[in-house]
């Protein structure tokens, strides 16, 4: 009899800060050594990483927490599909 693994919750509770507070990214996991990629946020490059390895400024990811915090802890990021909205709209 095998077993099924668990799939991974791309957001863990304790991971996201309260608004104001830092993120934590001393993993190794957040920085690409390899490529650069355009931010999610403001399209600059960057090898820094979001916990689901998207392209973003540790400082860009902190703002858009900030200013969305509901959103952030139900597990959604800047660059989640949004029904009816496209990627330029966000004003994060």
């Amino acid at each position: 009899m095998t077993r099924a693994r668990a799939k991974k919750a791309s957001v863990e509770p304790g991971l996201i800060p309260a608004p104001g507070n830092l993120l934590d990214w001393r993993d190794a996991s957040h920085f690409d050594c390899w490529q650069d990629c355009p931010c999610t946020l403001c399209d600059q490059p960057t090898p820094m990483r979001s916990h689901a390895g998207e392209p973003v400024h540790k400082s860009c990811a902190e703002k858009w927490l900030a200013a969305n915090s509901v959103d952030a802890r139900l597990g959604r990021f800047a660059s989640d599909v949004q029904a009816g909205r496209r990627r330029g709209d966000d004003h994060a």
